[in-house]
């Protein structure tokens, strides 16, 4: 019996469309250097002058990586064995909307929808693109009410068993590895997170303590320094799982990710032998500081001032949204010890231990106050502002014993903090996914339930797809730093996506459950504000773009 809701040749489809998306993406790079470059170079006022097609060259290319990696684990999936109705459905629904936007208009936010002729794609390559019968097959006929249809049927079970598709890892342990996760998130998180956020409170610590149980905090740390050794998607896996209870468990895993990779790539052997056992095991609580109240992301401006007095350094200056500040025991502190050297060249990184605060007393070091930032969500670990005056830190903390490296430190992290980041979207994209399903199934209304409804499970299908296509990008950053391969434009991508993902998914999960969505006690009020920050921290949308575009054209 043919299925109606599957396209015929749907692989061969897919593949005529990535040749004709090829074509395209050839001419639309060189229209976008065109009119950035400046003899062959990027030229700062051209690309600020042409931001919008520059901004929208990145998420193009996001689409288009996106798609292809859709096609991958499609491609794996049947080499495995395991490619189901279910898959099929996602990979020809995501190849038909994605390729219809790419025909109408990418949306890089609300309000914001980049074309191929803002780009600069003539009408010539983009009638050719739009001629191609697989792209017009696809874009028509993909996402069709039918397709939307089949994959609500297909996914009826799928809050019980936690499955919306195959994964397509081709590491079992990974699966496992979930599988452990869920258990702990569903047993010890779900339950409590709504209460922990509406009381704007700290995860407990039983909670962090069960973390560094499961080796969360040394996942990625060398078994040498007492860590699992595991790779980043792994780390992906485990993040997505804990973010899908709440972002906030997710993100306690991010501070000593970080701080464990500056250390490890860019701290001396006794730095190393020191911190990373600690960190591993959760002895030591981590928290990055980086960011100042007038500089954001621009860190050549940095002013926070490290100035040595013999075996130490005293401290002075202000810092701003640091997270889980008042618990932790170390910071990753970045300053300027060359007050002469402008830009990025007079930063430095030090190792700064502190005593870990309490309710009464949050921030009882000498030479250093702090003040809690008020915010909508990720209030799990809380935001902080900061203030040093005279605050010391041995020379021996200098990170890698050298001035002058802490940009170059930091800039060596990026990558993996960014994963992170599109795994912790991923996850709080699942969650609105889990949530908004379950409210339409069990909402009754006009004597049905909700799910039974084309414009409520046609959201809750286009969730399962996105959240996939998300999933999908984030690994394959994940599986390029594994294999010591430069990702840093692909981990940028996976971000960019998967933090729009994380919006929209939350933003339709809340629409299905009405008026109830606005209301507090509803779990996806909080989703909703929770979902809303990965958009911002770890690099604006804006500024990511920014990067992607820039490592684009200047490989």
């Amino acid at each position: 019996m043919t299925d109606t809701a599957l396209l015929p040749d749907l692989d061969q489809l897919c593949d005529d469309a990535l040749t004709a998306l090829a074509s395209l993406y050839d001419a639309t790079e060189n229209a976008v250097r065109a009119q950035v470059t400046v003899d062959g170079r990027i030229d700062a006022n051209a690309f600020d002058e042409h931001q919008f097609a520059a901004h929208g060259f990145a998420w193009f290319t996001t689409y288009v990586t996106a798609l292809q990696q859709m096609k991958a684990w499609s491609d794996r999936l049947a080499t495995q064995g395991k490619r189901g109705r279910l898959e099929t459905l996602i990979l020809q629904v995501a190849f038909g909307e994605y390729l219809a936007q790419i025909k109408g208009g990418i949306p890089m936010s609300q309000g914001e929808i980049i074309r191929l002729n803002t780009l600069g794609a003539s009408e010539t390559d983009i009638q050719a693109f739009c001629a191609s019968r697989a792209v017009t097959v696809l874009s028509a006929h993909g996402n069709s009410d039918a397709a939307r249809r089949a994959i609500a049927t297909e996914i009826e079970d799928s809050l019980d068993t936690g499955r919306f598709g195959e994964t397509g890892l081709e590491d079992e342990t990974l699966d496992l590895v979930r599988d452990q996760f869920r258990r702990f998130v569903d047993e010890k998180v779900s339950p409590h997170a709504h209460g922990w956020h509406e009381r704007d409170e700290l995860i407990p610590i039983e909670i962090v303590t069960e973390m560094s149980e499961l080796g969360v905090f040394g996942l990625t740390i060398p078994e040498e320094f007492g860590g699992l050794g595991m790779g980043k998607t792994a780390m992906c896996v485990v993040t997505e799982e804990l973010s899908r209870g709440y972002i906030g468990v997710g993100s306690l895993g991010t501070r000593s990710e970080i701080a464990a990779e500056l250390i490890r790539l860019g701290g001396t052997d006794d730095q190393k032998e020191h911190y990373l056992p600690k960190l591993a095991s959760g002895e030591i609580l981590p928290t990055a500081v980086f960011t100042e109240p007038n500089n954001g992301s621009d860190l050549a401006h940095l002013r926070t001032r490290a100035i040595k007095d013999g075996d130490i350094y005293k401290v002075t200056g202000n810092k701003t949204w640091i997270t889980h500040a008042a618990r932790s025991d170390l910071m990753t502190l970045l300053t300027r010890t060359n007050p002469d050297e402008a830009g990025y060249r007079g930063l430095s990184m030090l190792l700064a231990e502190k005593p870990r605060g309490t309710d009464d007393n949050p921030f009882p070091a000498d030479g250093m106050t702090g003040g809690e930032i008020e915010v909508l969500g990720y209030r799990g670990m809380k935001e902080y502002e900061l203030s040093f005056d005279g605050f010391e830190v041995p020379t021996s903390n200098l990170l890698g014993g050298e001035e002058g490296l802490g940009f170059k430190q930091l800039m060596a992290t990026f990558e993996s903090a960014r994963i992170q980041t599109a795994a912790r979207a991923v996850g709080v994209a699942q969650n609105a996914l889990e949530i908004g399903m379950r409210y339409a199934k069990d909402r009754i209304q006009f004597s049905k339930p909700l799910f039974n409804f084309p414009r409520v499970y046609g959201k809750v299908a286009w969730m399962v797809v996105e959240t996939m296509i998300a999933r999908q990008l984030t690994y394959f950053s994940a599986v390029e730093k594994d294999q010591d391969i430069r990702c840093d434009i692909e981990a940028g991508m996976a971000k960019l996506l998967g933090a729009r993902v994380a919006w929209s998914n939350a933003d339709n999960a809340l629409q299905i459950h009405g008026g109830n969505g606005y209301a507090l006690e509803y779990q996806i009020s909080r989703v909703l504000c929770d979902a809303r920050i990965l958009n911002i921290f770890e690099g604006a949308a804006e500024i990511q773009a920014q990067v992607v575009t820039r490592g684009l054209l200047g490989r």
